[in-house]
């Protein structure tokens, strides 16, 4: 059984940044990719960035390149994700899930234990 808890949410303003976290337990994650998604208010879950493994490579939804930056510390089981230039559209829940089907890295059917997520709302 694996437990994830994302923190680090919060109400901030636009241009503003935050780091969120994903802490994990149950499981040593180290080689597993892992993932964040987000679901915006009255929106489909979406994927928003990945990493893998051991190799730590980063992918991006196009939306966030050059913004956000996925990053993980295998040593504390922990994935984080930090937000820079914040904008109003990036406003919602942010889930930390693990990667453990075959399958897109970008494809939500393709990760297990997801966490309760952590919202973040960005205002104008």
């Amino acid at each position: 059984q694996v437990n994830l808890v994302e923190s680090g949410g919060g109400l901030v303003q636009a241009g503003d940044s935050l780091r969120l976290s994903c802490t994990a337990s149950g499981r040593t994650l180290s080689a597993y990719s892992m993932g964040w998604f987000r679901q915006p208010p009255g929106k489909e879950r979406e994927f928003v960035a990945a990493i893998t493994g051991v190799e730590a490579r980063p992918y991006y939804e196009d939306s966030v390149k050059g913004r956000f930056t996925i990053s993980r510390d295998n040593a504390k089981n922990m994935l984080y994700l930090s937000m820079n230039s914040l904008k109003p559209e990036d406003t919602a829940v942010y889930y930390c899930a693990v990667h453990t089907r075959s399958g897109s890295l970008s494809s939500a059917q393709a990760y297990d234990w997801w966490g309760q997520g952590t919202q973040v709302t960005v205002s104008s």
